[in-house]
């Protein structure tokens, strides 16, 4: 018995629906995985919500905020940047496994849009991202953070947040494709951290030697918390150099060139057949 292959479609429009459809198929699989392993998204909904509370109650009273304020109000700007950066991990794994497993190869050879393993991929670790900032505003609230901007202010602040998710997912996906054995993804998971810590987030650059001050600074996740900061009207260090005094700016620049860089070094690395 033959099995029909169905035609590729032809013309921009036509395509452009496909590359959709196919995106979206990929997309539902994801969210049926959290469906089928509610345990993996609770798991990952949890661990920031123990680090706003380890920070804001256990460390919280010994913390400064540079020109007085409460540091949890400092610290959760701080922490939905953080949370941001772990999903990095999550999608590294995820891509990782079914790179292993075979599966990425197998979509490969099935008649379906280049980029819908990717865009499905990338929008099912979006769509996770905000349930985990939404939960993090709740818990926020709950323990004294209050986003004193205007609504279109709190709004453009969740949007740099997930701006930033976005660009990162593009580098957990091309991360995630070269990995060839969990010691590749362990190693990703633990760099999180220090990346993550080496910014504004929890304490002030200015805090730090100079050069490692410096650095944190030009971290691209440091523009972000300073931005989100800024648009909340939370506490927050401004600094004196540039790239402080123009951190929105740089907040929308960064993913950018994130993005610019990953997305097509992901579609390269998706299309050449697993060594």
């Amino acid at each position: 018995m033959s099995i029909a292959i169905p035609d590729l479609p032809r013309g921009p429009l036509a395509r452009l629906r496909w590359a959709l459809a196919d995106g979206w198929t990929l997309t539902l699989r994801g969210l049926q995985h959290w469906a089928r392993q509610p345990s993996t998204l609770i798991g990952s909904l949890m661990f920031p919500v123990l680090m706003v509370l380890m920070f804001g109650y256990f460390f919280g009273g010994a913390m400064q905020v540079p020109g007085g304020g409460s540091y949890r109000e400092f610290l959760l700007p701080g922490m939905f940047v953080m949370t941001m950066v772990f999903g990095m991990g999550e999608t590294v794994t995820a891509v990782a496994a079914d790179h292993n497993r075979g599966v990425t190869s197998r979509f490969r050879t099935m008649p379906m849009a280049p980029s819908a393993v990717l865009v499905g991929r990338c929008v099912t670790d979006l769509l996770n991202s905000a349930l985990a900032l939404a939960v993090l505003f709740g818990v926020g609230l709950a323990v004294g953070w209050e986003a004193h901007g205007t609504a279109a202010e709190t709004l453009s602040a969740a949007g740099l947040l997930l701006l930033l998710r976005f660009a990162l997912t593009w580098v957990g996906i091309y991360v995630g494709l070269l990995m060839k054995g969990p010691e590749g993804i362990t190693l990703v998971q633990t760099l999180e951290f220090p990346v993550g810590f080496l910014t504004s987030a929890f304490v002030a650059p200015a805090t730090m030697p100079g050069w490692l001050g410096t650095l944190a600074e030009w971290n691209p996740l440091s523009s972000t918390v300073a931005a989100t900061r800024h648009l909340f009207g939370n506490p927050g260090w401004g600094g004196e150099s540039w790239i402080a005094q123009h951190a929105t700016l740089m907040a929308v620049l960064w993913p950018a060139l994130l993005f610019a860089v990953f997305f097509p070094l992901s579609v390269r690395r998706f299309r050449t057949p697993r060594s």
